[in-house]
């Protein structure tokens, strides 16, 4: 099950990471370095890309954290506090960055706790992680767990 999870959670950041670089792609293809004329509109365009790709990661960590949180009950409160806290925090910022048209409507400070805010959400998932490679839910192990009765 542990394996499972892992492989699904990799695979989603794998898939965003894939979404990220053809995003960076595609954006490139849009601005080339070595353009000596780039028109006023870039830097504007530029930005919306990066408010763009704001929302989709965020969108995407918070259908990935939403099944976390559905998946975890009967572990530890204090784990299944730490995931809803990271889902509530994801959700604040995928609502920043959606209600935002471009980067000077976001406040400061939405900008500045971002980051901190994601290291503290990386660091609750990893000790999720942690926490399931080294106990096994009683619940996950197969029974049934009755004596056998010896045959005559």
């Amino acid at each position: 099950q542990i394996e499972v999870f892992k492989q699904g959670f990799n695979q989603k950041l794998q898939e965003g990471q894939e979404k990220l670089r053809q995003m960076w792609l595609d954006w490139t293809r849009k601005f080339p370095k070595d353009s000596g004329d780039a028109s006023s509109a870039e830097p504007e365009e530029m930005e919306s890309l990066a408010l763009l790709m704001a929302r989709s990661i965020t969108q995407q960590l918070r259908i990935a954290c939403c099944k976390v949180v559905s998946a975890i009950q009967g572990l530890p409160s204090s784990l299944q506090d730490k995931v809803k806290q990271s889902l509530n925090t994801i959700e604040e910022l995928h609502a920043s960055f959606s209600a935002a048209s471009s980067l000077q409507d976001l406040s400061s400070s939405v900008l500045v706790q971002s980051q901190g805010k994601l290291s503290v959400i990386q660091e609750y998932m990893e000790e999720l992680l942690d926490y399931l490679k080294n106990n096994k839910p009683l619940h996950w192990l197969v029974g049934p767990f009755a004596p056998r009765e010896e045959e005559e």
